[in-house]
């Protein structure tokens, strides 16, 4: 299953994100810092959803109160719900 977020609060304007069987089969970020989200999607690949949100859920950048990391946590836990 294929879901498109629009995540709030953050640089990135959409992610698109591939579930399959309670794994991440791939991640697509448009917007936001290019380097650290490929490399955040590649290490994601493979993972359980339920371990993704226990790793990126809270995580902040600077002073927000959120980050891509944290909108991608968001995201599946919708997913879930």
């Amino acid at each position: 299953m294929v879901v498109t977020y629009r995540p709030k609060g953050v640089c990135s304007q959409l992610m698109e994100i591939d579930v399959e069987d309670g794994l991440v089969r791939s991640l697509k970020v448009t917007g936001g810092c290019s380097g650290n989200l490929q490399g955040i999607a590649k290490l994601v690949v493979g993972m359980k959803v339920e371990d993704v949100i226990a790793r990126l859920d809270g995580v902040r950048c600077g002073f927000k109160p959120t980050s891509c990391p944290d909108q991608l946590a968001q995201a599946l836990k919708s997913m879930t719900q």
